[in-house]
């Protein structure tokens, strides 16, 4: 496919592009994409704002051209392209005069026509096959805005029981898990774990697992920490996370850790295990070194830092600096 549309690209541009957007959603079809990765897609392909409505079911997407989801937005113009999802009262446009050029023409083509087997499918108009694993009824169950109606049925075509304490959790790379709570956690990645909660009150639950996941590790010497967060241990973490916004320019003490940790390679996990360690001797221990080692360790550590990390006050900024250095280096959600 890329092969072609290169060649065809070079032929006739528009041509290439139009068949880029088929290609792009019909990876999102096959896939069982929802319908916000829908309309993100025809965001950022049309390169302005899209929205997807339908009245009957409830539905109010919106997604700026730079992906990010912003359900607010000016009142439709009647002038804007648009497209009528067949078969239901959905409709989906493109905030941008008139008119939407071939390839803006095809991006409502093809994402119409990709939210109408979205829409059967997790609104009840046509039978879903059950699949824990589907994102599209994910997608339902974590949306606030979807009609609680249709957040059961997605709950029933998941096999998610009724009256069973359940839990999102926010996995590397976006991807949305909901399981019942006494479901053990999915192994072998980064997780942020939400609440059990009814399942009703699911969109809570996520929004949470996604703050969770801000402050997970890599659990690497360069990242140290632990791969799987629990909302519900995060306490005051939660308050630092909401106010610090991925992208953020760095604390000065996150740049000192960066500082630190580029100066030799045992360095953060050094930080960490005095961090955390109930005592310097545990640190010593759970980093199989000498008692004697990781005090000339920390002696150039603090250096470097410029704070000791001997004290309660001193281990207590060094954790406040590891868990905002999670949290800038957090692109955010995809």
């Amino acid at each position: 496919m890329r092969d072609l549309v290169g060649r065809l690209s070079a032929l006739d541009p528009d041509a290439g592009a139009a068949l880029q957007v088929i290609a792009y959603f019909d990876r999102l079809v096959e896939t069982r994409a929802g319908l916000e990765a829908i309309v993100r897609g025809a965001a950022v392909l049309a390169g302005c704002p899209a929205c997807l409505t339908d009245s009957e079911r409830g539905v109010h997407v919106r997604v700026l051209p730079d992906g990010g989801r912003a359900d607010a937005g000016p009142p439709p113009d009647p002038a804007w392209p648009r497209m009528a999802v067949p078969g239901g009262a959905a409709t989906l446009w493109l905030e941008r005069p008139p008119p939407p050029g071939p390839v803006g023409a095809m991006v409502l083509e093809r994402a119409a026509a990709a939210a109408r087997g979205v829409l059967d499918r997790t609104r009840g108009r046509a039978p879903a096959r059950r699949s824990e694993d589907d994102p599209a009824l994910v997608e339902v169950l974590l949306d606030a805005g979807a009609p609680p109606a249709a957040r059961s049925l997605a709950a029933r075509e998941l096999g998610l029981p009724g009256g069973v304490a359940v839990r999102a959790v926010a996995l590397e790379g976006g991807v949305a898990h909901v399981a019942p709570a006494r479901k053990p956690v999915p192994e072998g990645v980064r997780a942020g774990v939400g609440p059990a909660v009814d399942v009703l009150d699911l969109p809570r639950s996520w929004a949470l697992a996604r703050t969770a996941l801000r402050l997970a590790a890599e659990g690497t010497p360069q990242d140290p920490g632990p791969r799987v967060v629990h909302a519900d241990e995060l306490g005051g973490l939660a308050v630092l996370a909401a106010a610090v916004r991925p992208g953020a320019p760095p604390d000065p003490d996150v740049r000192a850790l960066e500082r630190a940790g580029s100066e030799a390679p045992w360095m953060l996990a050094t930080l960490y295990a005095v961090a955390y360690a109930p005592s310097l001797r545990a640190a010593a221990a759970r980093l199989t070194v000498h008692h004697s080692t990781l005090q000339d360790r920390l002696a150039h550590a603090e250096q470097l830092l410029g704070w000791t990390v001997r004290d309660p006050r001193g281990r207590l900024r060094l954790q406040l600096a590891f868990a905002l250095r999670r949290l800038h280096h957090d692109t955010g959600p995809a």
